[in-house]
């Protein structure tokens, strides 16, 4: 009798099992294969991609690679046993793998918050600051700032060991509700919501200085475009003179800044061009403050004199491009975890439907799978090598089903 007693307890520690879930777990089950698959592949291509590309060996991709690690630790051993949980309504892994499955659950997601804000703070101080890019994230600097992210990690939340519990809610193992307060409180307060601040503020400071440097770049042709007009005066000479100058001095000194890089991919989606705007802005001349790539291409050896339409029109594209990316990027972070956040919050006593928590818990499995795309595939240089990769990976098939064509003709 005591060990049918005892039996019927782990049995129920372990289920998530109810009547309103009955139906919705297989559509958890589906969609759990979903980002299994295409996150295991997604991070793996891209771990791949920069192995293989010398051409994507850059700084700002070694962040993108350590995303891709901390995501598909998540996608390759932890979302099938998720799976498994929801097609089952029960944790069959034992007591002793649901402390580690919660373990590594958080240290994926702290690592991957934590690459995130380094990821904000190199955009940030590549288009702002770019003397001191160079020493945070120098060689060194990189391998230090990554080990220590895996480090603060691992050192955040192995202290939670033995309150690592099967949550019936939302059919996993994670952290007991309220065993590990206050310090699970100011963990979750330090890495999602000091952590998505970070990220926030960063782009934003981003965006503030792609529109300075566009309405800067606006104003330049449009004073280029009537200068041009005017008869120049070989007594006075002209502010357009000045600007000349200004930009055979300054553009071989963003020449020496941007030559390191080996490519345009410090930023993704060759966003290097930021860098340059932004370096220009902050010249000390005037006419110098407002130099831009775009200026710098004015200025080759097949001068043309943009219409101001077009200069508009391309202020316009670079604009949303660069705002249409970085808001992305944090949008969806907070689209996928904001709601879990919030709604764990307001339902303190568990009274929300369990379906309600499932959902909100399955949005967090988006960020390891959707990373890879929004970092990565956006990238032209990616692309390309994600092209050659498939092409690689599938070229015996091809060859294979040509030979079929041909016997048969």
């Amino acid at each position: 009798m005591l060990m049918n007693y005892t039996n019927q307890t782990q049995e129920d520690l372990f289920s998530c099992h109810s009547a309103s879930v009955e139906g919705y777990r297989y559509f958890a089950v589906l969609w759990g294969c979903t980002v299994t698959i295409s996150g295991t592949v997604g991070n793996l291509m891209t771990i791949l991609a920069f192995a293989l590309d010398p051409r994507l060996r850059t700084r700002f991709n070694v962040l993108i690679v350590n995303l891709a690690v901390a995501d598909l630790l998540y996608c390759t051993i932890l979302q099938p046993i998720s799976v498994d949980s929801y097609l089952h309504l029960r944790w069959r892994s034992g007591q002793l793998w649901c402390r580690i499955f919660g373990l590594l659950l958080f240290l994926s997601n702290s690592v991957s918050i934590l690459t995130l804000c380094l990821v904000a703070v190199s955009r940030y101080l590549l288009v702002a600051k770019r003397a001191l890019f160079d020493r945070v994230f120098s060689n060194h600097g990189l391998i230090l700032l990554l080990i220590s992210a895996w480090g603060l990690g691992l050192a955040s939340f192995s202290p939670l060991w033995p309150v690592y519990v099967f949550v019936p809610q939302v059919c996993t193992c994670s952290f007991h509700r309220t065993r590990g307060r206050p310090y699970t409180t100011i963990l979750l307060f330090f890495y999602f919501f000091v952590g998505l601040g970070c990220v926030g503020a960063f782009y934003l400071l981003i965006y503030r200085r792609v529109k300075v440097a566009s309405r800067a770049l606006l104003r330049y042709r449009l004073s280029r475009r009537s200068s041009t007009r005017k008869p120049v005066s070989s007594t006075h000479g002209t502010d357009d003179s000045g600007v000349e100058s200004g930009i055979k001095s300054c553009s071989s000194e963003m020449s020496s800044q941007v030559e390191p890089t080996q490519n345009t991919d410090e930023l993704p989606n060759g966003k290097s061009t930021l860098a340059i705007q932004s370096t220009g802005t902050a010249l000390n001349s005037s006419a110098a403050s407002k130099l831009t790539p775009d200026v710098v291409q004015a200025h080759s050896p097949a001068p043309a004199v943009p219409s101001t339409q077009s200069a508009t029109s391309g202020d316009d594209s670079e604009f949303k491009r660069v705002t249409r990316m970085c808001f992305t990027v944090f949008l969806f972070f907070v689209c996928c975890y904001v709601p879990f956040l919030l709604l764990n919050i307001a339902d303190k006593h568990n009274r929300a439907p369990q379906i309600l928590h499932m959902f909100c818990a399955n949005l967090t499995w988006l960020n390891s799978c959707i990373n890879p795309v929004l970092y990565a595939v956006m990238n032209r240089q990616f692309r390309q090598a994600y092209h050659v990769l498939l092409t690689r990976a599938f070229s015996p098939f091809t060859y294979l089903w040509t030979q079929w064509q041909v016997q048969r003709s």
